[in-house]
């Protein structure tokens, strides 16, 4: 098990060392090209920075709790979303980070999670499902495509099942 664990920290520190060094400031325009490579509209966003109105009946929030960015469920949960981002795209769904619990933000206070929690909404930014655990991209969505709103948006864009 532990080397298993090693090996997905090795996958994830890259990240978290990008991340890192994104608040430095680096002129050269080939540095911008490079960081919006890296960048995609539905990547994770810091709480702080998404205002809780502002998904409502836009995007499906998946948030995602821990006490530390160094949490080892936070860092597994990062390593297996970033594996299939395009499934949770189309769905629409706004991946949402906050590992501080001192900060007492909006979203921590309307879910009021304990230690690390993965939690899914729907559309009308009502939670529907609480994790303790990471999970696979493939249970997250198939938990969303179980959501009504979800079925109503299927239906829409398929009528009759073709």
């Amino acid at each position: 098990m532990k080397p298993l664990y090693i090996l997905g920290l090795a996958a994830v520190l890259p990240i978290i060392a990008f991340a890192q060094d994104a608040g430095a400031v680096d002129p050269s325009p080939q540095a911008e090209t490079q960081a919006e490579a890296v960048i995609t509209p539905y990547g994770p966003r810091d709480a702080a920075d998404v205002v809780f109105a502002d998904l409502l009946y836009m995007q499906r929030p998946v948030v995602i709790f821990a006490d530390s960015p160094n949490d080892p469920n936070f860092l597994r949960q990062m390593e297996l979303l970033a594996r299939d981002l395009p499934a949770l795209e189309l769905r629409d769904v706004a991946l949402i980070t906050d590992t501080d619990p001192d900060a007492r933000g909006e979203w921590r206070l309307k879910l009021r999670p304990r230690g690390f929690s993965l939690v899914l909404m729907d559309k009308d930014l009502k939670p529907v499902i609480r994790k303790p655990l990471p999970w696979e991209v493939r249970e997250i969505v198939a938990a969303i495509d179980k959501f009504p709103l979800r079925r109503q948006e299927m239906l829409e864009r398929s009528p009759a099942g073709r």
